[in-house]
C-alpha cells in the first residue's frame, strides 16, 4: 500500500511540475508576444490578456481580466467581440474592430475543446491602423504620380512614341520630367525603336532651353574620317573640299540648346578620346583652327547597346562612360508595355487620315494580332506596320491574319508614287540585310553610301547589323 501511495505522490509531483512548466511557458508567451492575446473561459470570462491590449482597447490587462467579453462588447470596447462569435458558433472566427482608442484591429479567435466541451477561447488581434495609413499614403502618392504622368502625356504633343499608359512608361516620363529642369546628362537606354529620340526631344521641350536648337546626331551614320569636322566644325582650307568660309560643327549648332548623341556606343575609340576632351573642357576648336570656342548645351545620349559590357571589352572608354552615365533611364520595349499599343495605333491612324484626307479605321479583327505580336522593332515597327496597312490593306505581316481596313481605298484610287517607291525601297533593303554583317556591306550591295543606309534602315524600321570597320 505504501508503495502505491509513493507512486501516486510521484505522479502528482510530476503532474504539478508539468503544469508549472506549462504555466511558465504561457507566462513567457504573453510576456513576449507582439500580438495582442486574450484568453476567455467557456462563459466568456477573461482569464488572461497581454499588457499590449491596453494600448489598443484602452483598458489594462488587470481591468480586462475583471470583466467578460459580453460586457466589453456592450460598452463598445470590443466592437464586435470575436470571442462571442466563437462561443456562439463553436468555430473559429475573424472580425475587424474599431476600438475606443481609434485603432483599426484585425481580431481572430479559436475554440479549445476538452472532452467535447468548449472550455477556452483564445483570441489574437493585430493593429492594422499604421498599415492602413501607409496604404492611404501610397494611394495618394500613386494618384499624384498618375496626375503628373497624365499632365506629362498631355504636353507630349502628337508623337505616338510618347504614349504613357503603362506603369513602366509613366515612371520613365515622370523621371524625365524631374530631370528636364536640370543640365544633368541623361543616358537613354533601350532597344532600337523604343522612342529614345522622341523622349530626348521631349526633355528638350520641357527644359529651359526649349527655345534654342535641338541637334540630333546619329553617331553610327558619320564616317570616322568625317566625324571631327562634322562634330567640331572646320576652318577654310582645313582639308580638301572644306567649305570656303568654314563651318560650325554640330556641337556649336546646339549652342544654348540640347545635343543628342544617338547610337553613342558606335563611336570609334579615337573619336571617343576627342569627344571626352571637348566635354571636359567645355570648349571646342574647329578643324584647322587655333582659337577655341565656349560650348553651352545640354547633353543627352542614347544607345541600344550595353555600354558597361563595351567598357569591359575595351570598345568604350571608361572615363567617357562615367562622364555620360549621370542619369541612366531604361526605356522598356513595347512588349513590356502593351498598354501603349492601342494609343500608338490610333494616334498613327489619326496622323495618316489627316495627312491624306481620309477617315479610315483598322478592322476589329486585327487588334488581336496587334496585341499578341512581340514587336521586336518596337514602336518604329508598329508605326510602319500601321502605315503599310493603311496603303496596302491586304498585306499580311509576321504570319498574322490578313491586314484589312474597315474602309479600304476604292480600286480606282491609285497608290501615291511616293508610297510605292517607299515600299520598293524597304523591300530592297530587307533583301540586302539577309546575311549582311555591317551597314557598309549593305551599302555596297545597294549602291548607296553607308550613311544613307543607316538613315534608311531607321526610316523603315529595319534593324541594322553590328557596325564594323
Amino acid at each position: 500500500m505504501s508503495e502505491l501511495v509513493d507512486v501516486q505522490e510521484q505522479s502528482g509531483e510530476s503532474l504539478r511540475a508539468l503544469v508549472a512548466a506549462d504555466t511558465a511557458l504561457l507566462d513567457k508567451l504573453f510576456e513576449t508576444s507582439r500580438e495582442h492575446l486574450l484568453i476567455a473561459d467557456g462563459d466568456g470570462r477573461i482569464l488572461r490578456a497581454t499588457a499590449s491590449c491596453g494600448a489598443v482597447y484602452g483598458l489594462s490587462a488587470q481591468a480586462l481580466c475583471a470583466t467578460t467579453v459580453a460586457d466589453l462588447q456592450a460598452r463598445g470596447v470590443l466592437s464586435p467581440s470575436v470571442t462571442l462569435k466563437v462561443l456562439a458558433s463553436r468555430a473559429p472566427a475573424r472580425v475587424m474592430q474599431i476600438t475606443p482608442t481609434g485603432r483599426q484591429v484585425m481580431a481572430e479567435a479559436y475554440p479549445v475543446f476538452v472532452g467535447g466541451k468548449l472550455v477556452r477561447v483564445i483570441s489574437r488581434s493585430r493593429d492594422t491602423t499604421d498599415l492602413r495609413h501607409l496604404r492611404e499614403e501610397y494611394a495618394l502618392l500613386t494618384r499624384h504620380l498618375a496626375d503628373r504622368s497624365d499632365a506629362t502625356s498631355d504636353e507630349a504633343g502628337d508623337d505616338p512614341a510618347l504614349a504613357a499608359h503603362s506603369p513602366a512608361m509613366r515612371s520613365v516620363m515622370t523621371l524625365l520630367r524631374e530631370v528636364a529642369g536640370t543640365d544633368a546628362t541623361v543616358m537613354l537606354l533601350g532597344e532600337s525603336g523604343v522612342g529614345k529620340t522622341a523622349l530626348a526631344r521631349q526633355v528638350h521641350r520641357w527644359s529651359v532651353r526649349h527655345a534654342a536648337p535641338f541637334v540630333d546626331i546619329n553617331c553610327g551614320a558619320i564616317p570616322e574620317s568625317l566625324f571631327e569636322s562634322e562634330m567640331f566644325g572646320s576652318m577654310p582650307g582645313a582639308f580638301s573640299g572644306a567649305p570656303p568660309r568654314g563651318r560650325a560643327g554640330l556641337m556649336e549648332q546646339a549652342q544654348g540648346g540640347t545635343l543628342l548623341l544617338d547610337e553613342v556606343a558606335e563611336l570609334p575609340l579615337t573619336v571617343q578620346t576627342k569627344l571626352l576632351k571637348v566635354l571636359q573642357d567645355g570648349r571646342v576648336t574647329r578643324l584647322g583652327g587655333r582659337e577655341s570656342r565656349q560650348l553651352d548645351f545640354r547633353l543627352i545620349v542614347a544607345t541600344n547597346r550595353d555600354l558597361a559590357t563595351r567598357v569591359e571589352t575595351g570598345d568604350f572608354r571608361l572615363d567617357l562612360y562615367y562622364r555620360l552615365n549621370v542619369v541612366p533611364v531604361e526605356v522598356p520595349p513595347l512588349r513590356e508595355r502593351r498598354e501603349e499599343i492601342a494609343a500608338i495605333v490610333e494616334q498613327k491612324m489619326r496622323q495618316l487620315n489627316a495627312r491624306h484626307g481620309e477617315t479610315r479605321v483598322l478592322d476589329d479583327g486585327l487588334w488581336g494580332h496587334l496585341m499578341r505580336h512581340d514587336w521586336p522593332g518596337n514602336i518604329r515597327e508598329l508605326e510602319n506596320f500601321v502605315e503599310r496597312s493603311w496603303f496596302v490593306p491586304a498585306d499580311p505581316i509576321a504570319k498574322g491574319p490578313g491586314v484589312s481596313l474597315s474602309e479600304p481605298a476604292p480600286d480606282h484610287n491609285p497608290v501615291r508614287l511616293a508610297d510605292a517607291l517607299a515600299a520598293t525601297e524597304r523591300a530592297c533593303l530587307a533583301r540586302a540585310l539577309a546575311g549582311a554583317t555591317s551597314t557598309y556591306e549593305i551599302a555596297d550591295r545597294v549602291g548607296v553610301s553607308q550613311a544613307s543606309v543607316v538613315r534608311k534602315l531607321k526610316k523603315h524600321g529595319l534593324t541594322a547589323p553590328g557596325r564594323s570597320r
